[in-house]
């Protein structure tokens, strides 16, 4: 079960200025209309979450370009940090939930053979289905709609990797049902190794083969190595992340087409410190070492590997951010709950600060982008931390005691992390991916 880590704030995106060409007889008016819209913008700003200030001000660009049209908006937004780039013309993490009938467009169900007991909610007692008929839409734009047959004949004879922790098997999972519907023959689909797909903790190779694809899982919750404890070692160290040493497993992922990793929902005191989990450096032990501080330092070393080991003309690769975790009324432990929600918050008061693993993977993947544009950050904790209804809650696999925690963490099929995959693959396209 993963626990959800203490946030602190997260660092706010750049402000946006307007400039345009202006005459004399608009420069009162102009002036005027910015000086009341800057006011309104700093009397909510304590109330209204950040992105959405920031987008009622794109908005607002967006308004005053229609009245002086003569301008080019690719000129017309500077940030006020030169250390931050600005957005993309349209970011997919930014908008809001709304109900459509005929949503989900993807044709799959709790009965794809590829579902986790776990996350089949109907299936284990569920009895609303409407979480599944609200669509993530982004502000100013759409999301392409996702075709398997396009994605599926884009990746031929290629691999795409998933690597994490469980959260991450659910996106994997999720994958592998969407593209199903574009398989002729289920039976052409198959664990290469032969392996069951169902509580499997080391890695998964699921092929395609009418393409030629695997698409591909490895769970390492750390992304580096857990080991033993270097010799004399402390009775109450039971282990050592070795925060300078990426898992073993990672020689398996050079080579592949897309990588998609996730990482966070280990790094707090419960699965490290509190589990006599310490952390390592060059050798040695440091048991003062901040939780986070070691998250950092182990991003770092997946960053070095990325750049020596990946061939990033070819491979692209996804950071996907923080899913966020519901638990009301105290911790998984504590009798924390999420079974009451039956639709997406919509007070935006109760969403949570951003969470600090968010700010050190975008920072590092910042680092590196004057490597290439093909390492992404997949940005979907905003988008996912509304829905506190779509998490499988009480309605655990059979076999599963009564006095077992509720979980808040991981996500129910089809649902949430199939919106994951949607703003994935619309990444992926427009970086143009073997167009």
């Amino acid at each position: 079960m993963d626990i959800q880590t203490e946030q602190q704030p997260f660092s706010q995106r750049p402000i946006i200025l307007l400039a345009f060409p202006i005459n004399r007889t608009l420069c009162f008016a102009l002036s005027f209309l910015l000086l009341s819209v800057s006011a309104l913008f700093i009397f909510n700003s304590s109330a209204t979450p950040f992105n959405h200030q920031y987008y009622d001000l794109l908005r607002l660009h967006q308004f005053l370009l229609k009245i002086f049209p003569g301008n080019d908006p690719s000129l017309s937004l500077s940030s006020l940090s030169s250390s931050s780039p600005l957005p993309r013309a349209c970011d997919y993490s930014n908008g809001k939930w709304v109900w459509d009938e005929s949503y989900p467009f993807h044709s799959y169900t709790e009965n794809c053979p590829f579902v986790d007991p776990g996350f089949r909610c109907s299936q284990n007692g569920r009895k609303d289905e409407g979480y599944r008929k609200w669509r993530w839409q982004p502000d100013g734009c759409d999301i392409p709609r996702f075709n398997a047959s396009e994605l599926l004949e884009r990746t031929r004879n290629g691999r795409i990797v998933f690597v994490g922790d469980s959260i991450g098997r659910n996106q994997w999972e999720s994958l592998l049902c969407m593209l199903t519907p574009a398989v002729s023959n289920l039976s052409t689909i198959y664990e290469e190794n032969g392996k069951p797909i169902n509580k499997h903790k080391g890695f998964l190779k699921m092929r395609f083969q009418e393409y030629n694809l695997t698409v591909e899982y490895y769970r390492v919750p750390f992304l580096v190595i857990i080991g033993r404890p270097p010799p004399n070692s402390s009775s109450e160290v039971n282990a050592a992340i070795r925060v300078d040493e990426m898992h073993w497993f990672s020689q398996k992922w050079v080579g592949a087409d897309i990588l998609i990793f996730n990482d966070g929902h280990w790094w707090n005191e419960f699965k490290t410190v509190k589990m006599g989990y310490y952390f390592q450096e060059g050798g040695k032990l440091n048991m003062s070492m901040d939780v986070m501080e070691a998250f950092r330092r182990s991003l770092q070393t997946w960053k070095r590997w990325v750049e020596e080991n990946l061939d990033l003309n070819r491979t692209h690769v996804f950071f996907r951010s923080y899913s966020p975790v519901h638990y009301r009324g105290g911790t998984w432990s504590e009798g924390g709950h999420c079974d009451t929600d039956k639709e997406p918050e919509r007070d935006y008061t109760k969403l949570q600060d951003e969470p600090e693993n968010n700010i050190f993977i975008s920072d590092v993947i910042k680092q590196m982008n004057y490597v290439t544009h093909k390492v992404q950050f997949l940005n979907i904790t905003y988008l996912t931390e509304f829905r506190n209804d779509g998490h499988p809650s009480k309605n655990r696999e059979n076999g599963t005691s009564d006095e077992a925690p509720q979980d808040c963490s991981h996500w129910c099929l089809p649902g949430i992390p199939d919106t994951w995959n949607e703003l994935f693959y619309a990444n992926l396209l427009s970086k143009g991916f073997r167009k």
